[in-house]
């Protein structure tokens, strides 16, 4: 079997440092908050190129605490998108603001800038672009939409771990940035971890206080706060392969670029695309087919793995459908998820394994 990730892979290519790191962890004695966290947190912060890093429990809670940090709340509107991971809209219900969800550009899937000023309302507080797949979002339209309107730009990057936007790192770029450590990711951890990124000290020093309790002083709550910390082993794993993040990832864009010199050809294939002003790490690659169902079960038949990132939009799960408001067709949002598929991708996935795939796909569309 050819899986689509294997976070195994990655553990057995640094096993000797990342062994090394959770001994000298666990026998620091320090298991919360200690020098471990705080040294991931800093050099994350630096490879970002931002000031601050505070390690919170997941992606999802890094989301939640960043508009909590923000002061987004009851009564407050979040635009963001409905062809992203449910915990994006998780987390604006969590800080009990209200999602609304607009449709994605069909070439990079990520968020249209040009449908964002419709949907801004006196209401509306923050504006949350999902990098997705390992590509960024085009930023540059939607800051100069949130300065105009007054709104905070909160960046989700939980899939785009080091991807480049007009050569500045993604999660520079807003008020505040977002990442999940989940094991698949490109940085991922063994077991659940993330991080909120920030050049702002007040939203750093509101962070520090909502991630436990709201405490400054211990035991005493200055602020009504949560428990959401990066525990110190997930951090020292981190750190090792932090180190490693932009070798595997340029390992990444070579398999990427393998895949598209052996996909180019097949009429009913999409290949991802990279526009000029961007670096892509491949975080997931991405093809479209019209039919994708059936694709995906002769690869399963031919023992290679796929996933579909993501299935059914938001807007459309049981959960959510016609309660977060009457938004009509979102079409390329809803056209995509009939037709992505992600192939198998990881630095450890050998050259062979995706000639085999490309051979299985063009046996398919015979």
């Amino acid at each position: 079997m050819i899986p689509v990730a294997d976070p195994h892979a990655q553990y057995l290519s640094h096993r000797a440092e990342i062994d090394q790191a959770i001994a000298a962890a666990i026998g620091g004695n320090r298991y919360i908050l200690g020098p471990q966290t705080q040294a991931f947190e800093h050099e994350f912060a630096a490879y970002i190129g931002v000031r601050y890093g505070v390690g919170v429990g997941s992606g999802t809670e890094a989301l939640h605490l960043a508009l909590r940090a923000c002061e987004i709340g009851s009564g407050d509107e979040v635009i963001t998108v409905a062809h992203t991971a449910v915990a994006t809209v998780a987390a604006i219900e969590q800080a009990g603001a209200t999602p609304v969800l607009i449709d994605i550009d069909p070439i990079t899937y990520t968020i249209d800038p040009k449908l964002i000023e419709a949907a801004i309302t006196a209401r509306t507080k923050a504006i949350i672009p999902v990098h997705l797949y390992g590509g960024a979002a085009d930023l540059k339209p939607i800051i100069d939409l949130a300065r105009r309107f007054n709104l905070k730009l909160i960046e989700d990057c939980a899939q785009a771990h080091g991807a480049m936007y007009h050569g500045q790192r993604v999660g520079s770029w807003g008020d505040v940035a977002c990442f999940s450590f989940y094991p698949t990711k490109n940085l991922g951890a063994i077991g659940d971890g993330g991080l909120i990124a920030t050049n702002d000290p007040n939203i750093y020093e509101r962070l520090i206080l909502l991630r436990t309790y709201g405490w400054r002083e211990r035991y005493v709550s200055e602020i009504a706060g949560w428990n959401s910390r990066l525990d110190e082993l997930q951090a020292a794993i981190l750190r090792v392969k932090l180190r490693h993040l932009d070798a595997d990832n340029s390992l990444r864009r070579k398999l990427a670029s393998i895949y598209n010199k052996m996909l180019y050809d097949i009429e009913a294939v999409t290949l991802p695309c990279e526009s000029l002003d961007t670096e892509h790490i491949y975080h997931l690659y991405v093809i479209r087919h019209p039919q994708r169902d059936d694709l995906a079960k002769y690869l399963r038949d031919h023992d290679i793995g796929t996933a579909i990132h993501y299935p059914v939009p938001i807007h459309l799960q049981p959960a959510y459908r016609g309660r977060l408001g009457d938004y009509g067709l979102l079409p390329q949002t809803e056209k995509a998820a009939r037709e992505i598929l992600s192939l198998p991708i990881y630095p450890e996935l050998d050259e062979s394994a995706i000639a085999t795939v490309a051979r299985t796909i063009r046996e398919f569309a015979r």
